[in-house]
Parts: structure tokens; C-alpha cells; sequence
């Protein structure tokens, strides 16, 4: 691994250098995707330089310990102890970070929770699970913007979005796509009975305007007046807007903030965002079976996982964790099943690598 370093630090000063010329400062495009890569190098320089001063510090300690006198080989072999945990530690570390690079890692992310079976109650899970997933993120001191909601008759939604914004968020939320099940007696149950409902999770990797270029004539934009649950206006004026990208069939509708003008910005960032999904979608479906068998489908049909109130246990399928402490998971103590996924899609990658 430390021979790849030698050459990742070329390319460092590299792209060091190219980050200032002028014409990289111009085009947005060229200045995000260097951007993007001068962290991921600079991260994997930092490690690959301290496992070789490590490593260098250990064989210097080998060598004393064999020179060494009685009273002192102890102390040595304590010293040795510790830098050989030291550089199993940062070479599992490097071999992380050396693994290729996800293409979305670093964007922000745009969350869609939608109530899915189970009629009302379903839409209240959607709920919970945007309230859980607003704590997670303050956990985790990302931002969350609310970008759209569709409320339901018992206060729950329809359909809820938001822009979450910060360092891993993508590395992290990126496994929460698929369908959650929640088993909990209903608000609407007389007789106390469980029922099982679920939602849906969408995760996009937010898209840049340099990553995807929409033509106005491609466009089709209506606008209409804002309503509440039941129809009730709750604007005076055609705020809302609705976008249909003409040649994909895509509709993106807005209509929480105020102006025509918000809504149609927010409404462009999630289309640009569905558009460039579509795009990687295309591209992975093209990779052969073999590599997609190894480390998963992504399915977003798939139920991954399950919130069972009663024994106040959470249950995630992929990985096969179950905690029994749902009441902290919803209150946004998602670290635990967050760190495993990571994890978990690490062993199955670097398993691949040396398959």
C-alpha cells in the first residue's frame, strides 16, 4: 500500500496545483470534481504518511530491543506492542480509504419518505420517520432543510422531503433507501391489535447544475394555487409549481414556500437530483452481475428493516443487528446501525478487492 502513497502525493501537488490555476477556478464542474478529489487524497496521504512513520518507528524500536540489556527489553517490547497495534490500525484504515472511491461521496443528500401500506397509519410512520431522521442529523450536526410535505388527515404524510447537508452525509444515508415496516397497534385501532404497515425511502445524491444541464425546452411548468389537507387554501396566489421534464416523464412538484420563484428553485434541485440518480441507475445496471451479487442490489423495494414498538426492538435485515432500544433509534440515536452498515459495505467491497 505504501508504494501507492508515493504515487497519490504526486497527484496531490497535482491537483493542488491545478486548484489554482484560473481556467479550473472558472468551470464550476472541473473545480467541484477536483475539489472533491483533493479531500479524498489528502485524507489518504495523512494515513499512509503516519502508518509509514509508524512503521518506522517500529522497526527503530526492533532494533534497540535487539541491542538491548535485560532491564530495558521490557520496556521495548511494551513500546513494540503498542506500534504494532498502531500500524494494524492505520493499514486497515488506508485499505478503507484505497477502496475506489463512491462517485456521490461528499454531496449532500436529498431524503423522500412516503407512506406506503397500511393507509393512514403508514402515513404517520412517514412522519416519525422524518422527525427521526431531523435528530439524526443534528447528531451528526448536518443540516436538514425541509424541502416539501404533503400532510395527511391525522397529521402524518403523504409524502415528506429534505435537503440534508454535511460531512458523510451521503456515506451514511445512502442506506436508509428501501422500505422500513413498523408493527404497533394504530392510533385508529379499537381492540389493541398489532398491525404491520411500512413506508418508503428514497435517498438522492444532490446534483450540482454543472452535473446536470436541463434545457428550458425541455420543460414543461404549470402553477397553481397552494392547498393545505382536504383542499383547504392556504395561499392566496399560484405559488405552487409543478415541473415536467419532457423528455424522462419526470414530475416534481413544490408548493411550501411562499413564492413561485422559491418553489420553482426547489423544485429544479430535486428533478436535477432524480435526473442524475437515473443517470448513475443506468450506468451501475450496465456493471455485471457477478460484482453487483457481491456487494448488494440496493434494492429499494427490499424491507430493510423493522420497528417493532411493543418490544421496542428495531431490526435491520441487511446485517441481520437487532437493538431493543427503538424508543433511542427514533429519537435519533442511529449511530449504532449507521456505523455497522458502513462497516459492513467496507468488508464487502474490500472482499471484493481481494477476491
Amino acid at each position: 500500500m505504501l508504494e501507492r502513497i508515493a504515487g497519490l502525493e504526486n497527484e496531490l501537488r497535482d491537483v493542488e496545483m491545478r486548484l489554482g490555476d484560473p481556467a479550473v477556478q472558472s468551470d464550476p464542474r472541473r473545480l467541484a470534481e477536483l475539489g472533491r478529489r483533493h479531500k479524498q487524497l489528502s485524507e489518504i496521504v495523512a494515513t499512509g504518511r503516519r502508518l509509514r512513520s509508524v512503521r518506522d518507528d517500529l522497526d527503530e524500536a526492533r532494533r534497540m530491543h535487539g541491542a538491548a540489556d535485560a532491564a530495558e527489553r521490557a520496556e521495548l517490547r511494551e513500546m513494540i506492542d503498542e506500534l504494532e497495534t498502531a500500524a494494524e490500525a492505520a493499514a486497515e484504515e488506508l485499505r478503507v480509504l484505497l477502496l475506489p472511491p463512491d462517485p456521490n461521496e461528499g454531496r449532500n443528500v436529498i431524503v423522500e419518505i412516503r407512506g406506503a401500506a397500511g393507509g393512514e397509519e403508514a402515513n404517520l410512520f412517514a412522519r416519525d420517520l422524518f422527525v427521526m431522521y431531523q435528530a439524526f442529523a443534528r447528531r451528526q450536526r448536518w443540516r436538514l432543510e425541509p424541502l416539501a410535505a404533503s400532510p395527511s388527515d391525522l397529521g402524518g404524510y403523504t409524502e415528506v422531503s429534505g435537503l440534508i447537508s454535511g460531512d458523510q452525509a451521503w456515506t451514511r444515508m445512502k442506506h436508509e433507501a428501501g422500505t422500513h415496516r413498523v408493527q404497533r397497534v394504530p392510533v385508529t385501532e379499537s381492540q389493541g391489535r398489532v398491525h404491520t404497515s411500512s413506508a418508503t425511502v428514497s435517498v438522492l445524491p444532490e446534483a450540482e447544475e454543472v452535473d446536470v444541464r436541463i434545457d428550458d425546452a425541455e420543460l414543461q411548468v404549470d402553477v397553481f394555487r397552494s392547498s393545505g389537507p382536504g383542499g383547504q387554501s392556504v395561499n392566496t396566489t399560484d405559488s405552487a409549481v409543478r415541473i415536467t421534464h419532457l423528455p424522462s416523464g419526470l414530475v416534481v412538484a413544490m408548493q411550501d414556500e411562499k413564492s413561485q420563484l422559491q418553489n420553482k428553485q426547489k423544485a429544479l434541485r430535486v428533478l436535477r437530483s432524480r435526473l442524475l440518480q437515473a443517470e448513475q441507475d443506468r450506468a451501475s445496471a450496465e456493471q455485471s452481475a457477478m460484482r453487483r451479487g457481491q456487494v448488494g442490489g440496493g434494492d429499494r423495494s427490499e424491507k430493510i428493516r423493522t420497528y417493532n414498538m411493543k418490544e421496542n426492538r428495531v431490526t435491520d435485515h441487511r446485517i441481520g443487528v437487532t437493538l431493543y432500544k427503538l424508543d433511542r433509534v427514533l429519537a435519533g440515536e442511529l449511530d449504532e446501525l449507521s456505523d455497522a452498515l458502513v462497516q459492513d459495505e467496507q468488508r464487502a467491497l474490500l472482499a471484493v478487492g481481494d477476491a
